[in-house]
């Protein structure tokens, strides 16, 4: 099988590939969104009433929510009908160019009404890059890796959204140093612009890497679909199904671990916002130590235990997390963030991305994960801290209603998850 004969250096620079795209991802998405509250209401926006200027602001940084399933649905296209190899040189270079030049992007008061237009048009850019990135990153791993090793290789693309946590929310910490004047005029640039020396590591990786041996099995076989999306959603729309609704444990309870509990804890319970922020970096980092070690158990007890341990385990915590939060301590919410999120989330995403690759044939994989993560992500993803945020003010503050919707996320993955095979013995 082809798959035996990958020698692990090509492996490993198969593994650092996904992992440096998917770091790019979440880098930008944090690091975009910090800056975009901090700096851009100021300089790309300054004639407008300040509270319109914020809500524009905002708008930039949630466009990429809206471009980028159609992303995801160009390039997971051109992924299976193309490669996974050319297709993810193209998303890394729309991705990594539009963020540089956004860090390079001049203000309002140097060209205008063409700042804003320009932002607009570099976030529609890296949307698109974004929305097809993900799931190639994932194939480039997992269909590199050996039957009894893809656990391991597909939950490395996956320590990208705790890494790029991790980056952004450094980088953005040590540019607040600086005073005021300076982090607006050039301080808030250098993490976008550096980001350049990520983005071409990834490409000249890349580009020295040969097509997955799983994607060149099926061009010998002349099995390549004509229409990757019709062919999807003919044959295999019960595997979409399961994916969208797998991945609403894994993302519904991440943001509000990860985004959520900042405001309720700053906001409700009077918690100092630099305590929060320390106990999110904490429990990121502790996730991101987890999620190998978990992708690697569940090479020997299955993906399907592991996920429906830790959805189970999620479910259980959620009256504990918010009790432990109303001791209002440091220290109980730090150990109720490390538990949610470092812990209990750990095993959840560690699986997902190689249980999502494992449940679509070759010829439909690139569209089938991305069409499950995508439209899962959706649903749960970006609505879990406004459906958090308004069960609080329809309920007195009462933190029950959100536990209950935690609990909620579980049973929908549950339910998901068991009309899934175990496919740890599969061959893909």
């Amino acid at each position: 099988m082809a798959h035996a004969a990958v020698s692990p250096q090509t492996g490993t620079k198969a593994l650092i590939a996904s992992l440096i795209g998917s770091s790019i991802e979440w880098f930008d998405y944090f690091l975009y969104g910090t800056v975009a509250s901090l700096a851009f209401t100021k300089l790309f926006f300054p004639h407008t009433d300040p509270v319109v200027g914020l809500l524009l602001s905002c708008l930039s940084f949630s466009l990429t929510f809206f471009i980028r399933p159609l992303g995801g649905l160009i390039f997971s296209h051109i992924g299976d009908k193309v490669g996974r190899k050319k297709t993810l040189v193209l998303t890394l270079s729309l991705m990594g160019t539009a963020t540089v030049l956004i860090g390079l992007l001049p203000g309002y008061d140097t060209i205008g009404v063409w700042a804003p237009i320009l932002l607009f048009i570099l976030r529609l850019v890296q949307g698109l890059g974004i929305g097809g990135e993900w799931g190639g990153a994932l194939l480039l791993a997992v269909e590199y890796a050996r039957n009894n090793q893809r656990g391991f290789y597909g939950s490395i693309p996956q320590m990208g959204v705790t890494i790029g946590m991790l980056l952004g929310t450094l980088s953005i910490s040590l540019m607040s140093l600086l005073p005021e004047e300076q982090f607006l005029s050039w301080g808030w640039r250098v993490p976008f612009v550096l980001s350049a020396v990520l983005v071409f590591l990834g490409l000249w990786i890349r580009s020295g890497i040969d097509e997955t041996p799983a994607f060149r099995e099926a061009q010998q076989r002349g099995s390549i679909a004509k229409v990757p999306l019709a062919d999807t959603l003919r044959c295999h729309w019960k595997s979409v199904l399961i994916a969208i609704g797998a991945k609403v444990v894994e993302t519904g309870p991440f943001y509000i671990f990860s985004t959520f509990v900042i405001a309720y804890a700053t906001k409700y319970l009077g918690y100092d916002k630099v305590t929060a922020l320390n106990a999110v970096t904490i429990a990121t980092l502790v996730a991101t130590i987890a999620i190998p070690f978990m992708g690697k158990w569940s090479d020997q007890a299955g993906r399907k235990p592991l996920y429906i341990g830790g959805t189970v385990a999620i479910m259980l915590f959620a009256f504990p997390y918010f009790y432990l939060l109303s001791l209002k301590s440091a220290f109980w919410l730090t150990a109720a963030t490390v538990i949610g999120l470092g812990i209990l989330w750990a095993p959840v995403t560690a699986v997902l991305g190689t249980l999502f690759s494992e449940i679509f044939s070759t010829e439909v994989r690139y569209t089938g994960v991305t069409l499950g993560y995508q439209l899962g992500a959706a649903i749960a993803g970006g609505t879990a801290p406004l459906i958090a945020t308004w069960l609080l003010d329809a309920f007195a503050n009462s933190w029950v209603p959100v536990a209950l919707y935690i609990i909620l996320t579980g049973l929908v993955s549950l339910a998901a998850i068991g009309a899934a095979r175990e496919t740890k013995d599969a061959s893909l």
